[in-house]
């Protein structure tokens, strides 16, 4: 194991006298009252460039020889490493070259080229951009900043952990994402030397269990598309899994739609927007509520460069899993008026139509028929099957395309 807690506490004077952020740690009722524990908040997603990954970048790239800092320097990101080391670069005057997958949301991309970074999309996975990374390192004699596989990184990252046992000294539990490693790695080893009783769990997307896998001497070719893209990492390396098989007590993994529900429940509680990997220390607490009862939990919420659009489907896929938006398909007998009947209805039983569709030519559906299809603003689940009681009520056959009820 390379990185010491010395290494940590070095790297904490270096980002307490910078320009980095000293981000809030704080108690959330709502998410305690929810899950059964004592649930605090370490809100890295405030960070500078929304992201923790400001703190390892920044502690790299001051340890940088004046030679190294003249030639410039690289990095491979999903997103949140690039915009680090982009904006730290352009502060110190350094040329700053990220090589970032093509799946990159285009949030990161802007981002990144905002700070004056050349960035350059080759393949779908980080694996796939080392090739064009060493490809250029050779070239142009640039200088790595590797997203995790560096101890100038991990111990800048363990300085959350410091500030997390600081402002909460009771604390039982850490939950932390995992891509690389390089968070937690940094995390535990803080964290164990401040309190060694402390429990660091870390937290995987179910399709990119990849440091699961590795400390379990498993070997699957990860891949798929997922909401966490920022941890979605398919291979992980000797000295982050070192340090996480000696700190760590586990990994949870997690599903894509428990993903959704704690980016949703983020925003809903808190107000606060994170994105998928940000999110996941909370999915897993939710997903394993009776683990963490009665525990003093602290969830790094580790990142909030989610793409606008992606962020509006999962609200609103997250109000038709409450039944707060329902699709209803209505038969109805093709005749003036019956829509304004149905309108009638719905509106005096409080729904709001957002959509109607008014479809006549479906074999299944009599010559004189038609079906209507609404989609329409409820309360909750309950106010919901009111609505669809009440026009079945009315004489008409009412089919939920959700629950196909």
């Amino acid at each position: 194991m390379t990185v010491t807690f010395e290494d940590i506490k070095q790297a904490k004077i270096l980002v307490d006298d910078s320009s980095l952020v000293r981000t809030p740690f704080m108690f959330s009722r709502r998410l305690s009252s929810q899950t059964g524990a004592n649930i605090y908040i370490k809100y890295e997603n405030l960070q500078r460039t929304n992201s923790f990954k400001s703190r390892g970048a920044f502690v790299k790239l001051v340890s940088l020889t004046q030679e190294e800092r003249d030639a410039g320097i690289i990095a491979l990101s999903a997103g949140n490493h690039a915009q680090a080391v982009a904006y730290h670069s352009e502060r110190m005057g350094i040329k700053a070259t990220i090589v970032m997958p093509t799946t990159t949301p285009f949030i990161k991309v802007e981002q990144s080229e905002a700070y004056g970074a050349r960035v350059v999309l080759r393949g779908e996975t980080l694996v796939e951009c080392e090739v064009a990374t060493n490809e250029l390192m050779e070239k142009e004699r640039l200088t790595l900043v590797h997203p995790f596989d560096d101890d100038k990184v991990i111990a800048g990252q363990g300085t959350i952990a410091i500030e997390m046992l600081e402002d909460v000294p009771n604390l039982d539990t850490i939950v932390v994402p995992v891509g690389g490693g390089g968070l937690i790695a940094g995390i535990a080893v803080a964290a164990k030397a401040m309190k060694p009783d402390i429990e660091i769990i870390g937290v995987e997307p179910g399709i990119y269990p990849t440091m699961r896998n590795a400390l379990n001497g498993i070997i699957v070719d990860c891949h798929g598309h997922t909401l966490a893209e920022g941890i979605a990492v398919k291979n992980v390396v000797k000295r982050t899994v070192d340090i996480v098989r000696e700190h760590v007590s586990s990994i949870i993994v997690v599903e894509e739609d428990e993903i959704e529900q704690a980016v949703n429940q983020l925003i809903i509680n808190l107000k606060n927007v994170a994105e998928g990997a940000g999110a996941v220390g909370l999915a897993a607490v939710m997903q394993q509520k009776q683990r963490f009862k009665d525990k003093n939990v602290g969830i790094v919420i580790s990142g909030g460069n989610i793409d606008s659009r992606i962020l509006a489907s999962i609200l609103f896929r997250e109000l038709e899993r409450s039944n707060r938006i329902i699709n209803l398909r209505v038969e109805v007998f093709d005749k003036p008026g019956v829509l304004a009947e149905i309108s009638t209805l719905t509106g005096d039983m409080g729904a709001n139509i957002l959509d109607v569709s008014h479809k006549r030519s479906f074999l299944d559906v009599p010559a004189k028929g038609a079906l209507l299809d609404l989609t329409l603003e409820t309360r909750d689940a309950q106010h919901a099957s009111e609505i669809i009681t009440a026009i079945k009520l009315a004489g008409y056959k009412v089919t939920n395309l959700e629950m196909k009820a």
